[in-house]
């Protein structure tokens, strides 16, 4: 049996803009089950695979409808918390006409920054084959500190652990530097997901200096996607180009949260262990196969609304693979 992905951070609604007036204001708003490692959890469920989120969801009505939908995604909730404190954050994000996405949040106060290191379950971490974060839980000191405690826990546990940098400037306070808050992250997680306008705002003294950075703690794989442009992987012994799939983009929202999905439940699949990664990416196969299929998984994301609801299933990535070979 495939062991667990453990999605860790925030569940929150993604409200979407409609039609706009003539003073630029919504008139309508759809509400979405999103937050992006609930999103990457949903993605995993939806793949088939063993998906579990960790978090604090608001005893209000979105929290209900989140705890509701993650469960109906196929989502294990067992790792989940509720309080009463706060309600639940609220993203509200308009598109383009490419598709491409613009966030404002109302987040703090909110009801995911209230997980502590107590509310991890004392097995939360046995029999887990990844545990995923990403900068979103960095913003607040106090779940900064219980981010990276749960990513200690699993490097202590032998479980492999990935991090998505899912910089979101509009969540840090402005006298936060988020660089300062996400090295020690990144430093802690055997496999990074960059964007290619984070790799560049990361590797703000170059992108070689910011790689030789990166090995000095624990990743050993790097992924860099760029939309429709090849992605880019980095290894300390080796690096190379995957070209990406063309697609009509239609939101771009959860996009990078799909391709996440689809590669750890590839490594799950693979049973590729963090001691295993060096030897995985040195013979490239397994490794090309995997960010083919998380490729497929976010380009398919792209073509929906929403952000639960935007995340592909297998039968549905195997068909696309198959028309786009």
């Amino acid at each position: 049996m495939t062991r667990s992905i453990l999605c860790f951070g925030e569940a929150l609604i993604d409200l979407h803009a409609g039609e706009f007036d003539e003073r630029g204001f919504a008139q309508q708003l759809r509400p979405f089950a999103g937050g992006a490692p609930a999103n990457t959890a949903v993605a995993v469920a939806r793949l088939g695979g063993h998906a579990r989120f960790a978090g604090m969801l608001s005893q209000d009505r979105f929290g209900d409808f989140l705890l509701d939908s993650l469960q109906q995604a196929g989502v294990d909730t067992a790792d989940v918390a509720r309080t009463d404190a706060a309600n639940t954050a609220l993203a509200f994000i308009t598109l383009d006409a490419r598709g491409e996405r613009s966030f404002s949040f109302y987040r703090p106060p909110a009801a995911d920054l209230l997980f502590r290191a107590g509310h991890f379950r004392n097995d939360a971490f046995e029999d887990t084959a990844a545990f995923h974060a990403c900068s979103n839980s960095l913003t607040d000191p106090e779940l900064a500190a219980v981010t990276l405690e749960g990513m200690r826990r699993a490097r202590r546990a032998g479980t492999l652990v990935s991090f998505d940098l899912n910089l979101r400037p509009a969540l840090w306070p402005r006298d936060s530097e988020p660089r300062e808050w996400s090295w020690p992250a990144l430093h802690l997680a055997d496999v990074v997901k960059l964007s290619a306008e984070e790799f560049a705002w990361l590797a703000d003294e170059g992108e070689n200096a910011a790689l030789d950075r990166l090995w000095r703690g624990s990743t050993r794989l790097l992924i860099v996607t760029d939309a429709a442009q090849p992605l880019r992987w980095f290894h300390p012994d080796a690096k190379g180009e995957l070209p990406s799939y063309r697609v009509d983009a239609v939101d771009s929202t959860g996009a990078g949260d799909a391709f996440v999905g689809g590669l750890l439940h590839q490594l799950a699949g693979q049973d590729v262990r963090a001691a295993d990664l060096d030897r995985w990416v040195g013979t490239l196969s397994g490794l090309q196969a995997a960010l083919r299929h998380a490729s497929a998984c976010g380009a398919l994301a792209v073509t929906r609304r929403g952000s639960f609801a935007a995340m592909p299933d297998a039968a549905g990535v195997a068909r696309f693979m198959k028309v786009q070979a």
